[in-house]
């Protein structure tokens, strides 16, 4: 059984920075990878990792979030560093079994950058 753990969301400044973890079990992954969804907004990639660490990002972070994995403890990262109040969402980690191509989700964990 697929599970899927979040951790590291909080509230923080414009400017600012945050360090969000996702930790997956239960399966090996191709893909790993965050996306966030705003209060009245549909969900959006923010970006996502191959297992041999090929990344993209949206348009919006690039160069201010970058993306990392530890495949040996199945675990990714997003550092999100210059946040911005438009950043404010609820952070999603996905992830692909690499068997199966099956998606999983976590929770989600609230960020939020006051102005």
């Amino acid at each position: 059984q697929v599970q899927v753990v979040e951790s590291g969301g909080g509230l923080v400044q414009t400017g600012g920075s945050l360090r969000l973890s996702c930790a997956a079990s239960g399966s090996i992954f191709s893909i790993m990878g965050w996306y966030r969804q705003a209060p009245g907004k549909q969900r959006e990639l923010v970006a996502r990792i191959t297992s041999d660490g090929s990344t993209n990002y949206a348009d919006s972070v690039k160069g201010r979030f970058t993306i990392s994995r530890d495949n040996a403890k199945n675990t990714v990262y997003l550092q999100m560093d210059s946040l911005i109040p438009e950043d404010t969402a609820v952070y999603y980690c996905n992830v692909v079994t690499l068997r199966s191509s099956r998606s999983h989700w976590g929770q989600g964990t609230q960020v939020t950058v006051s102005s």
